[in-house]
């Protein structure tokens, strides 16, 4: 594996880039303290900006370390209002493999916004990383993370009962991966 870090990615409508100290106002208003967004994660809402502040502190530390993977997701028009952040939440370098996991404010769902952010990404990680398998994992009481993770590209593998804790208990994981080969087919059918 080739560990770049974070670079800024490009994709239609999004600029994936680095957050940066001044984020985390936007971060703390758009999602970081709303329960309805933070109800599948596995971290509380954010109860003051300060909490905030510093978790996109230590974010812009851990840039430092080339295995970090931390994207800001704004919107190309407005690159200075972060309005999500999709991130590698765990690597394998044994099995050449990550998990991401990712969280956008509630008032730009259904916009199609995070399958975009992921696809972008699970292509950086297998091609420009050199990782040879992306997963992501979602509370199957969540479905529509699964539809982002689908429309990424990602394949369905089973759901584990009981496998994770988040703010609601503890919940079974539905499984989702793509892998370099299925990437370098879906290029050769072009």
């Amino acid at each position: 594996m080739n560990h770049f870090g974070t670079k800024e990615i490009e994709t239609a409508r999004l600029l994936l880039r680095r957050f940066v100290n001044e984020d985390a106002k936007a971060m703390y208003d758009n999602w970081a303290s709303d329960d309805q967004v933070t109800k599948y994660l596995t971290w509380p809402s954010h109860t003051d900006v300060s909490m905030t502040q510093s978790s996109v502190k230590n974010w812009v530390e851990g840039y430092e370390d080339a295995s970090q993977y931390k994207w800001a997701i704004t919107l190309k028009g407005n690159p200075g209002e972060v309005i999500g952040d999709i991130s590698v939440v765990a690597i394998s370098e044994h099995r050449q493999e990550c998990e991401i996991g990712y969280v956008l404010g509630h008032k730009f769902w259904s916009q199609g916004y995070m399958g975009e952010a992921m696809k972008a990404v699970s292509h950086y990680l297998l091609i420009e990383a050199d990782f040879n398998r992306v997963e992501a994992l979602h509370d199957v009481a969540n479905p529509a993370s699964g539809k982002v993770m689908q429309k990424a590209g990602l394949q369905y593998e089973g759901t584990h009962r009981q496998y994770s804790l988040n703010n609601t208990g503890l919940v079974d994981s539905a499984r989702y991966a793509i892998l370099k080969e299925d990437l370098i087919k879906e290029f050769t059918k072009k």
